[in-house]
């Protein structure tokens, strides 16, 4: 029975107990209900309301000015949003996020952007700024790693975007457990996003990775952030790729091409161009696909060597494909077709620093493996689909209208593609075929498949 209380049973304080009402009676109609962890039931302190009252313009994405990182976010940063961007120590992280804050606080004379830091001092953050132009009297820096002063600088600067470099970094004096440790940052990530929250100010954060490439610390990290970005790069190239993980307000499989230079970083609209090599004779052993990153078709260059040898043991040398793809396919072309290579070392290699592991480049490799080996050229101007099948026959892949559409843009005039691939772009040449022995005539000059397998579309490309 409730009864009233003057002193707390707790401390012993007189009058420090505050009445509140029983409401889960109110709201259940049932006296003495309880809600489902025990306790009595509270009166939120907002009700809730139909979805069609509940105005959809403050959740709006705002731009950037980073084109290929709005690509990749759905077009810019929601208010109290997350967002975790992850890569291997000196991919160009925070090199990338400068730029960020930079254009942030130039787009707006009302947006300031606080960028905290915990790896690095204040002066080796402004010499990065200096050298890659990112310096701007709206962009404020920190340079600590406790939680709770991280908090007064937000208070003080009242910033419209923070930067938090890097979460492992970052200690709460409050938490057991070591910086960087799983208490730690599962504790500091809940503490930054519950401020985005209540705010509205973007956060985002830079996050560590293992060594086999994952996002370092408890899997529930990616489970509270809204966004997760892996930013990826080969130390041998200049390119860059932000690719989405989880993307709670758009399309989790958009790319983002970049381009790291000495002076800062930036965006590569159109990265097809660094993944072939432009010449004006035709060369035996090449053959350009059109692979999907993603949504973003992107074409590139297949290259295969095929020498004589006397060592026993042939060599087999992949750069950028899949090891197992190219044995499959150089044992499809020995034993269906007639090329033997198990007695020559064969080196195959795409171009510019591109990775192609998807089975649609399975035709590529094909021919220019049969190229190589025959010492003759393809066709200029032509691209090649298909996945390869270990009966030699040609697969479907996924997407070949905005694969053509993609390699007319970039001026090529046609295509060996899969059976049933659908019509071509306007203009375009696609030819048709159901087996690797149909694509392979196009090395002796003759035509791929038969005439009634040759189409023409004057349809655009859905």
């Amino acid at each position: 029975m409730p009864k009233w209380v003057g002193r707390c049973p707790d401390c012993g304080a007189w009058g420090s107990v505050e009445e509140a009402p029983a409401l889960a009676a109110a709201v259940t109609g049932r006296p003495g209900a309880t809600s489902a962890r025990g306790g009595a039931a509270l009166v939120p302190s907002s009700p809730a309301m139909p979805i069609s009252e509940i105005s959809g313009t403050s959740s709006l994405a705002k731009p950037t000015g980073v084109s290929e990182l709005d690509r990749v976010l759905g077009g810019g940063l929601v208010p109290g949003s997350v967002v975790l961007l992850a890569g291997e120590p000196g991919v160009g992280k925070s090199t990338l996020l400068l730029e960020v804050v930079h254009r942030w606080a130039r787009r707006d004379p009302q947006d300031r952007a606080l960028y905290v830091t915990g790896e690095e001092s204040a002066g080796q953050v402004r010499l990065r700024a200096d050298r890659t132009g990112a310096v701007h009297e709206r962009v404020f820096l920190a340079a600590e790693s406790d939680l709770a002063t991280v908090f007064g600088h937000v208070e003080q600067v009242r910033p419209t975007l923070l930067i938090v470099d890097s979460v492992q970094t970052m200690l709460a004096a409050d938490v057991e457990g070591v910086t960087g440790g799983v208490t730690q940052v599962r504790a500091i990530t809940s503490a930054l996003t519950s401020l985005a929250k209540t705010t509205g100010i973007p956060v985002l954060l830079i996050g560590h990775v293992t060594k086999d490439g994952a996002v370092a610390g408890p899997r529930s990290l990616e489970h509270l952030v809204d966004v997760v970005l892996h930013f990826e790069g080969d130390k041998h190239s200049t390119l860059r790729m932000v690719r989405g993980v989880k993307n709670r307000f758009g399309a989790a499989d958009e790319v983002g091409c970049f381009e790291l230079r000495e002076d800062g970083i930036e965006c590569v609209s159109d990265p097809s161009g660094l993944f072939l090599h432009h010449r004006d004779d035709a060369v035996a052993g090449t053959a350009v696909t059109v692979t999907m990153d993603g949504k973003r078709p992107l074409l590139g260059e297949v290259q295969a060597l095929v020498a004589h040898t006397t060592n026993p043991s042939p060599r087999r040398a992949v750069s950028g494909m899949d090891s197992a793809r190219v044995a499959m396919v150089l044992a499809v072309l020995e034993r269906r077709f007639g090329i033997k290579v198990s007695d020559k070392e064969v080196y195959a290699a795409t171009v510019g620093g591109m990775r192609v592991t998807e089975p649609s480049a399975d035709l590529a490799l094909a021919l220019s493996v049969a190229s190589a080996f025959r010492d003759v050229a393809l066709p200029a101007g032509l691209v090649v689909l298909g996945e390869v099948g270990l009966a030699g026959e040609v697969r479907r892949v996924t997407g070949v209208g905005r694969r053509l559409a993609e390699a007319k843009r970039l001026g090529f005039t046609h295509a060996v593609v899969p059976l049933d691939s659908g019509d071509a772009p306007p203009g375009f040449r696609s030819v048709e075929v159901g087996n690797l022995g149909e694509a392979l005539r196009v090395l002796d000059g003759l035509p791929p498949a038969a005439p009634d397998r040759v189409k023409r579309s004057l349809r655009p490309v859905p």
